[in-house]
């Protein structure tokens, strides 16, 4: 697969541990697999997002696990249980995961894809009004 990448994002995801390095590099392929027209920036001074008319996710790796936050305003449904936090955000949940856990690809790229849907659809803000 094939994508335009930000090189402050191959930045942030180089200086981490092998193990990390993997894991942010599969969720970025499956977060540009759900829509050819995800971009890359960072926010937050060194935060890797991947954006579409609005954020879709952000990447932040912790000591041990990475964290994937969903920006989903809590409405996007989570058949495979893969949401580990932020059960009561308002604003993003999360995805934890460790080092030698498999990432359920198919479930995570759905997610994604139901973001950016939201997203053209004006928000999740605007859809849960």
């Amino acid at each position: 697969m094939t994508y335009v990448t930000d090189p402050r994002v191959d930045t942030y995801i180089e200086a981490l541990p092998e193990w990390q390095q993997a894991i942010c590099r599969e969720v970025r392929d499956l977060v540009h697999a759900a829509d050819d027209e995800v971009v890359e920036t960072i926010k937050r001074t060194v935060r890797p997002y991947f954006v579409l008319q609005g954020n879709i996710c952000a990447l932040l790796a912790a000591k041990d696990h990475v964290n994937v936050f969903l920006y989903d305003g809590a409405i996007v449904p989570d058949p495979e249980g893969i949401i580990t936090g932020g059960h009561d955000n308002k604003t993003a949940r999360t995805v934890a995961i460790r080092e030698g856990e498999t990432i359920n690809g198919p479930a995570l790229k759905a997610m994604f894809e139901q973001i950016i849907a939201n997203n053209r659809a004006g928000g999740w803000r605007k859809l849960k009004q």
